[in-house]
């Protein structure tokens, strides 16, 4: 029945966002042509023009919709993913539309019905999932619309699915208790729900409590007993979740992926993969041109200050590790004497570190002197947010001593970073620079890059810890 609702529920969703595609469009031509406030250099073409490109562009729409996962059950998913999904999918289908009407030549098309098309049709689908997964949240906290859970293993991690469960009453699961296998623990209770029998009977419970979902969650040493119950499972339509007893060695972006039939579990992976990577770099070659473009005058003062100020070279080049340990060569406005480390070798920066000179002090404290960074960003090296680039003497030290040290090199470095804006930088503790790296990663997304962008200037470029 439960399954029945929820195709319900995903043809409502269909069926709205078919309608705000067609009506989108139309309203786009009427904005352009007809609202009045975009004025007219030809004459109006015919609504008969623009009508037939209705339906192909649903269509395009609702393909590029099921690639992206947008109509992927609903239950247990971030808003942000959902939203970002839509965006997205919008985006690509505007491009492809714009390139198949570019080549079209029997008739021409504004791009600018085109353009507002893609913002009407952004916000009105952003709006609409908005309205439908708080009314479907409203409903499963009231106890609508609900999914019973039985756990198969009331040990620490049978504990942890129900805890994760209870933080999130909007997926609409609802935990009617454990089986185990030991008679010990019959009749009390785990994580505030009872022991209700042994894993051999688990059939007759499944039957008894409605179960929809049963999550196994049995330690590795109890295989036999994964044999015996799946044994049992037999005859049962249930789904069925095995929650691997990894969860210890899972140290980032853990996941299930499915090799040729094979399923294969992800102990460790970076998070940029496909169009995660493709969205971030097109980010970082835009703002970085951006940036480049306008503190060129900047740039151009600063290089002038420093070739009056003291002899030797402008920019101080120096090899940092990146993206999956390979070396890349960093630019900095140099604000160090020359030849400053030919006496002590590579040292972290101190406190009133006499090797500085006096435009290197000001460089440094105001993080000017990484202005050439942009450069390396452009030219894919670096990216705009991401984990600050070490040494390779520093990283050869650090992989030995930090644990998860090296699962930093993931993503690619960058020039502010979430560790960074919550005031880890410089010399400053390892361990929690590489604690918010490692946040950073496992919960990566373009919003929270812009939230650490958007921070990076609200708090200034300033910092005690940088000298």
């Amino acid at each position: 029945m439960l399954k029945k609702y929820s195709q319900l529920f995903l043809s409502a969703l269909i069926i709205s966002d078919s309608l705000v595609i067609l009506f989108s469009w139309i309203g786009a031509y009427y904005v352009r042509f007809h609202s009045g406030w975009i004025p007219l250099t030809e004459g109006i073409p015919s609504f008969q023009h623009y009508q037939n490109l209705l339906i192909p562009v649903w269509i395009l729409f609702l393909i590029n919709f099921k690639v992206v996962g947008l109509y992927q059950p609903l239950r247990g998913k971030s808003l942000w993913v959902d939203y970002y999904n839509i965006i997205k999918a919008n985006t690509i289908s505007v491009l492809i539309l714009s390139a198949l009407l570019f080549f079209y030549r029997d008739e021409t098309y504004s791009r600018l019905v085109v353009g507002i098309f893609w913002l009407m049709v952004t916000f009105l689908l952003v709006a609409s999932h908005m309205v439908i997964r708080n009314v479907l949240m409203m409903l499963r906290r009231r106890g609508k619309n609900l999914r019973y859970v039985l756990i198969a293993g009331a040990g620490a991690l049978g504990r942890e699915v129900a805890q994760r469960i209870d933080l999130h009453p909007e997926m609409g699961f609802k935990v009617v208790g454990f089986l185990t296998t030991h008679k010990k623990k019959l009749g009390k209770k785990v994580g505030g729900y009872p022991v209700l029998g042994l894993l051999d009977d688990v059939s007759r419970h499944i039957r008894e409590q409605g179960v929809d979902k049963l999550f196994i969650t049995l330690p590795m040493k109890s295989q036999d007993h994964l044999e015996r119950v799946l044994f049992n499972l037999g005859e049962e339509s249930v789904d069925i979740k095995v929650v691997p007893d990894l969860l210890k060695y899972m140290s980032l972006s853990g996941g299930v992926d499915n090799f040729d039939g094979l399923p294969i579990v992800n102990l460790s992976e970076s998070p940029l993969y496909g169009w995660n990577w493709v969205f971030k770099r097109l980010t970082d070659i835009a703002i970085s041109f951006l940036a480049i473009a306008f503190t060129s005058p900047l740039m151009i003062l600063i290089a002038l200050l420093i070739k009056l100020e003291s002899r030797g070279p402008v920019f101080f080049v120096q090899e940092r590790v990146g993206l999956d340990r390979k070396v890349f060569k960093m630019y900095k406005f140099r604000s160090m004497v020359t030849e400053a480390e030919s006496q002590t070798g590579p040292v972290w920066t101190k406190e009133k570190d006499d090797r500085r000179t006096r435009l290197g002090v000001v460089l440094r404290k105001t993080s000017l002197d990484e202005l050439p960074q942009f450069y390396n960003v452009f030219a894919g090296d670096m990216s705009m947010v991401g984990p600050r680039p070490e040494r390779p003497v520093f990283v050869e030290d650090f992989k030995k001593s930090v644990p998860h040290y090296m699962l930093r090199l993931k993503m690619k470095a960058g020039i502010t970073g979430w560790a960074q804006v919550n005031g880890w930088r410089g010399n400053t503790s390892v361990e929690k620079r590489i604690e918010h790296d490692l946040y950073y990663i496992r919960h990566w997304s373009l919003f929270f890059d812009l939230k650490i962008l958007i921070k990076t200037l609200w708090n200034g470029l300033i910092n005690r810890h940088a000298y």
